[in-house]
């Protein structure tokens, strides 16, 4: 029975793209094989170049903190830190922490933002009650994309290859060499609060 009715189904969206089939796998009557080469080459730069374009939007300040969730909360936070006011003058916006800059990386980040949207979409955290309730576990998911990739996107800014030992104080040296330099812990490790306020961390392991 089940498999009738998918054998309907398929045959009825079958029936349906046959017109564009038939006229996809059809030799061109018009073109030549060197224009419609051509053609696809300018059009694949073109899906590119727009795929891309609309991949660094979503990258910046601007998108990150257009909705309400994310300006009244996270943003209004990372303001009075210095990843975001500093003498140097060198600010982090969301991407830079959130978002991996290699391409592969970038793409399964984005995909798994999905969630990020089907959240605003339901009101996951449109309050401020909300989203102090779930900021534990939003924190919770962060801390172990982190801690998988090994820290990937501190590592774009922050590499211990280029750390002055000397120039830290004694205690974060000694930590760095110990912990940072052997592998044996990453940046998300001890630097859990560095840009948002941490949540509740009874029973949270410390760094």
């Amino acid at each position: 029975m089940i498999g009738a009715r998918i054998r309907a189904i398929w045959n009825g969206v079958w029936s349906w793209l046959r017109p564009f089939w038939s006229a996809l796998s059809s030799p061109s009557v018009h073109f030549s094989l060197g224009f419609l080469t051509l053609g696809g080459f300018i059009a694949g730069i073109m899906f590119w170049g727009g795929f891309n374009t609309a991949m660094e939007a979503t990258n910046t300040e601007q998108f990150c903190t257009g909705c309400h969730e994310m300006h009244d909360n996270v943003f209004a936070e990372l303001k009075t830190t210095i990843h975001y006011n500093n003498r140097s003058g060198v600010r982090a916006v969301c991407s830079d922490c959130h978002v991996p800059h290699n391409w592969t990386d970038k793409m399964a980040r984005k995909m798994q933002a999905s969630k990020e949207v089907w959240g605003k979409i339901f009101g996951t955290v449109n309050t401020r009650e909300k989203f102090l309730d779930k900021r534990l576990e939003l924190a919770k998911h962060e801390w172990a994309r982190l801690k998988a990739n090994d820290s990937l996107e501190c590592r774009n800014c922050h590499q211990y290859d280029s750390m002055d030992l000397t120039r830290q104080s004694r205690r974060a040296a000694q930590i760095h060499q110990r912990y940072l330099g052997t592998g044996k812990n990453t940046c998300i490790d001890c630097h859990k609060g560095i840009a948002h306020q941490l949540p509740n961390m009874t029973r949270i392991p410390q760094g």
